[in-house]
Order: structure tokens, then sequence, then C-alpha cells
């Protein structure tokens, strides 16, 4: 699990603005389809006064790192996952599969 640290600031925080981008992709007008990096860092940048075209860059980094969007020239789009069972290790079991 990935943790922030405790003395971070949040409102900087990747996983934070990470979060936010995903906000603004999955309402509309970028809802569901490709949209220009440009509009979306607009949009982004327009939330708050500390935030930056970097930080947008980075946060932008880190969900195309996980997975989250995809790209396609100059636009983005958010990866649609389907619910998927996943079955969670104890670590308690002496079995091992």
């Amino acid at each position: 699990m990935i943790l922030p640290q405790p003395e971070s600031n949040l409102k900087t925080n990747l996983m934070v603005l990470g979060a936010d981008i995903i906000n603004i992709m999955g309402n509309s007008p970028f809802k569901n389809r490709y949209a220009v990096v440009d509009d979306i860092m607009n949009k982004f940048l327009s939330r708050d006064k500390d935030r930056t075209s970097d930080l947008f860059l980075y946060a932008l980094t880190f969900l195309h790192s996980v997975g989250s969007i995809e790209k396609k020239g100059y636009k983005i789009k958010l990866v649609k996952r389907e619910k998927e069972e996943i079955k969670q290790i104890n670590l308690f079991d002496n079995d091992v599969d």
C-alpha cells in the first residue's frame, strides 16, 4: 500500500492530485472519451492556486504507470476496468497454491 508521509502537504500529494484528475476526467465533457491533455490541465490548474503544470504532469505519469489512463497522441482517457475477483493471500495459511 502506498502511504503519504505524515508531514506532507496533501494538497500537493501525487495520489490526491491523481484522484482529482480522475474526478475531472470522469465528469462531462471528458467522460468516456479521449480528451486533449491541455484541456484537462487547465481545469486541474483552475481548482487550486498552488498547483503547477509540473505537478499535473507528475500526477499524470503516476496515473499512467498504475494503468488508470491510456494515451493516444496528445489525448488521454480513463481506463475502465471490469470488476474482477482478486483472491487475497492469507499470510497465516500454510497452504501455498
